[in-house]
């Protein structure tokens, strides 16, 4: 038989820029949802990519330099590497500078304009370049823009018109006929007055710029974003070309996941838009919340407030970073982001209770069987107490799962977790292990732990991939006893179950020494522009330094202080290279060392100065070596 379908996708990110923790979150939740439903059976479709054409997107190629292809295909490439870091299952990446997509893109504009969908006119109004979106006197916010807040300006240019306001009642009723469609409610609620207040029919191509799909029959226009991006949801599965077997087979998607800024464009201007095409209407759009700061604010490009993904997952392994999303913040609720709540999430959730329920059940299979567990064991009712919570957590893990309370349901596994370390100290295997008279009962106690790992690297895997795969190593499982059918029966692992001690999932991080570096990272965490003027580089001071002392810092393993020679004095430098260092290497050399950085404090000490150093694909550091001739304190320039 056919496997059942489910098509899930995330928004198509604007190519205005690199992707930051808030692009990270919607798409970490969309791959979530997709391993979960792949590991029930389903046949799954998971679409993402990049919506790349526009007006901002040529002015931001233009100020780099840049042909916009060349330009988009950069920012593309960094998109899908930094979901590679993070462990995205994505199915297809649709670009909306594809040929297929531009194709297709072209048909659609055609068949609404022959079915007079689409009419030509002139639009007037306040135009907000960032945010490629015009807005009417009543919608301006103090004469800015009500989205960003930034400028407009006042424009007039020949256009053709989607008419929006057709659909007004339509969109309203199917609302009422499918309650579900818009989630979470307040959303739904929200769309529903934005109809009432009146639908303007869509400006839907432009003239004003030329980086988009010409319109087909009138090639002075493009097609403007409404049309070409929310189009791809189809087109990426072959609507408009010969080849649509995948639309036929996936469509109409079963989600539409978005932060909620944009739910209005996915719950009103694209049902139209399918209205009007005669083609079914997805099956639920879903708008979470944002991802804030302690302040509150967004995380926006433009405030430069911008995390680095690929900076988190590099310091804390990308599952980490994905539990922490999707732990701290019910999904479709605004969450707050700090560096300080992560490591906290990763020390207490992570460290304390998986990581040592996983260290201290194969460190006992070692201990006191070598590795494997006798056959015989001994049972107890502390046993069934403990599985049938187990058993009873998989059902409430399911439902939470399938209705996306990825938050709750972690919080389910978690009870398992907290059931399990507190067996272990009721049991007192410790204990157990001094008497050969008590070893079958020892014997039992390991076994429930280690099935109920089997289980928990289940429930955990569509959120933290791999560390799943680990805890699996380590009580060696085999593959056929990790799907999800399989965890909804106890005692399925054998009884002569093999278990060793592996590396540490999770590492204990020290707080402080953490925060003080990460408070030391923001040229390379927070997003900048790619070019700066003359008049900022030549405020960096570069010279050659000698090193005299290299020491590690006792607080960090990431830590090594220098004493330098910089020609006039002798000046302490902390420099995060440690893993890629034996101290004694770099005494004597000649390196490039930023002299005129302001001191700052990391573990206690003062490091006054930065060590230039590259760095390669594989994350390997190198220091920047200077010519061993030159004289301490010689300019760099």
């Amino acid at each position: 038989m056919d496997k059942k379908t489910f098509y899930i996708t995330t928004p198509i990110y604007y190519a205005s820029g690199n992707p930051h923790v808030g692009h990270t979150y919607s798409t970490v939740a969309a791959d979530v949802l997709a391993r979960f439903k792949r590991m029930q059976g389903y046949d799954v479709m998971f679409l993402t990519g990049m919506d790349e054409h526009g007006q901002k997107v040529e002015q931001n190629a233009q100020k780099n330099h840049k042909a916009p292809q060349v330009y988009v295909d950069e920012i593309a490439e960094n998109f899908k590497s930094i979901w590679s870091a993070m462990g995205i299952s994505y199915d297809k990446f649709i670009r909306t500078t594809d040929l297929n997509h531009k194709k297709a893109v072209q048909k659609i504009f055609k068949k609404l304009y022959d079915k007079g969908e689409i009419y030509k006119g002139k639009y007037k109004g306040w135009y907000c370049t960032p945010c490629e979106a015009y807005f009417t006197d009543a919608q301006l916010n103090e004469g800015k823009c009500p989205d960003c807040r930034r400028e407009v300006k006042w424009m007039e240019e020949e256009a053709y018109f989607f008419k929006l306001s057709a659909y007004a009642g339509k969109l309203i009723n199917y609302y009422e006929k499918f309650p579900q469609f818009i989630q979470p409610e307040g959303r739904k609620n929200e769309m529903i007055q934005f109809i009432k207040s009146g639908l303007d029919d869509l400006c839907v191509s432009r003239t004003s710029f030329k980086w988009g799909v010409p319109v087909p029959f009138d090639e002075k226009h493009v097609t403007y974003v409404w049309i070409d991006a929310l189009s791809n949801y189809i087109t990426a599965q072959g609507y408009g070309s010969e080849n649509d077997e995948d639309f036929k087979k996936y469509w109409p998607a079963d989600v539409h996941f978005m932060a909620k800024e944009i739910v209005r464009f996915h719950a009103v201007i694209w049902p139209a838009i399918l209205m009007a095409l005669d083609l079914p209407l997805p099956k639920q759009i879903y708008g979470h919340g944002w991802v804030l700061f302690e302040d509150g604010s967004k995380m926006s490009k433009s405030k430069g407030n911008v995390i680095d993904p690929k900076i988190l997952c590099k310091r804390y392994g990308a599952d980490a970073l994905r539990y922490f999303l999707m732990r701290e913040i019910p999904f479709g609720m605004d969450g707050l982001f700090s560096n300080e709540a992560l490591i906290k999430r990763i020390n207490f959730d992570l460290a304390n209770d998986l990581g040592n329920l996983v260290s201290r059940t194969a460190t006992m299979v070692e201990k006191y069987f070598e590795g494997k567990l006798p056959a015989a064991q001994k049972s107890a009712p502390l046993d069934t107490e403990l599985t049938s919570s187990i058993m009873e957590l998989i059902k409430s893990y399911e439902s939470k799962m399938n209705s996306f309370k990825f938050s709750s349901a972690l919080s389910d596994v978690w009870l398992i977790i907290s059931k399990c370390n507190k067996y272990i100290d009721e049991t007192m295997p410790w204990q157990l292990g001094k008497s050969k008279d008590k070893l079958e009962r020892l014997t039992a106690v390991l076994y429930n732990l280690c099935e109920a790992l089997r289980i928990i690297s289940v429930l955990i895997s569509p959120v933290m991939p791999e560390k799943s795969k680990a805890i699996q190593t380590q009580i060696g499982v085999s593959q056929d006893l990790i799907t999800w059918n399989s965890i909804k029966t106890w005692g399925l692992l054998p009884a002569e179950v093999k278990a060793r001690k592996g590396d540490t999932l999770f590492p204990r991080i020290d707080m402080q020494t953490e925060l003080e570096e990460l408070a030391n990272l923001s040229p390379d965490v927070i997003e900048k522009e790619s070019f700066i003027g003359i008049e900022d580089f030549a405020k960096v001071k570069l010279i050659v330094g000698k090193i005299k002392e290299c020491e590690p810092l006792k607080k960090s393993k990431k830590l090594l202080k220098f004493l330098i020679d910089d020609g006039q004095t002798q000046r302490t430098v902390v420099s995060g290279i440690a893993e890629f260092y034996d101290p004694s290497e770099l005494i004597g050399k000649n390196i490039v060392l930023v002299s005129n950085l302001k001191p700052v404090k990391l573990c206690g000490v003062e490091s006054s100065g930065m060590i230039l150093a590259s760095e390669d694909s594989q994350g390997k550091v190198k220091v920047i070596l200077a010519n061993e001739s030159m004289e301490p304190g010689s300019k760099i320039s």
